[in-house]
């Protein structure tokens, strides 16, 4: 038998950008689905395109994908987020991926949108992403602590990176781009209050530099103008506004 193909999203209170993202899952075997606390629309959407779905709430991320990892039935995984996209081109390549390679994992090149504008440089310091590892053998990949961007472990030998890209629709613009960068310091100045955060405010203020000058000359967000500015700037603010939050504010 050739291997097959689980294609897993976790969402919570995805209604707007779910079935998109799930008719371009239509060529796997089969789709599997995580609702995490979903109150809106997501539920019935996920209904009409999923072979499995799974219903829970989980306070941490990898709780969720951990589940939805195990819950999936092929011998590969391709994991995607409800505002990714699946080209025809990058079906095709990972089908071809799944059925001939010798390896456990691949990474998958991203394109990022804010809007309709493709911004290709500049993205990193948790505020963004080049590639992902979001094709891989079931077994060689697991999610760690953390409420925003977990660690990820991963076994296994690494292939060649795919050709085509995964298509990201990150923000809608600038004022999204406000919004989430409060999301994730809120949920990671949590997690630096339960860890207890051993570094001063002048390492994060160090770091604020280093990630500026990392995303917007390394990573070359320059090339993109003021949306490479304002990448750069959040990927600063984020690791010194989660250390202000956890140490000044009182949690909800």
């Amino acid at each position: 038998m050739p291997p097959t193909l689980s294609a897993l999203v976790v969402v919570h209170n995805e209604e707007a950008r779910l079935a998109e993202c799930l008719e371009r899952l239509r060529f796997a075997d089969e789709i599997v689905v995580v609702l995490d606390r979903c109150t809106d629309g997501s539920a019935e959407i996920a209904r009409r395109y999923a072979n499995r779905i799974v219903e829970g709430g989980w306070e941490l991320e990898a709780g969720r994908r951990n589940t939805g990892i195990e819950a999936c039935h092929g011998d590969w995984i391709l994991e995607v987020d409800a505002d990714e996209r699946v080209s025809r081109d990058l079906a095709a390549e990972i089908r071809e991926v799944v059925a001939s390679s010798t390896h456990d994992r691949h990474l998958i090149p991203v394109d990022n949108y804010i809007g309709t504008k493709l911004v290709r440089h500049g993205w990193g310091g948790s505020f963004g992403k080049g590639a992902c590892h979001g094709l891989f053998r079931k077994g060689a990949k697991r999610f760690g602590a953390g409420r925003v961007h977990p660690q990820l472990h991963l076994s296994g030998q690494q292939g060649p990176t795919l050709v085509h890209p995964l298509e990201h629709l990150v923000d809608r613009n600038i004022s999204d781009m406000i919004r989430r960068l409060d999301r994730y310091t809120t949920a990671r100045a949590q997690d630096l209050r339960e860890q207890g955060d051993p570094d001063p405010t002048r390492t994060y203020v160090r770091r604020f530099f280093t990630r500026i000058y990392k995303c917007y000359i390394h990573h070359k967000g320059y090339r993109e103008g003021g949306w490479g500015l304002l990448i750069a700037l959040f990927a600063g603010l984020y690791p010194l506004l989660s250390h202000l939050k956890a140490k000044l504010e009182t949690p909800a």
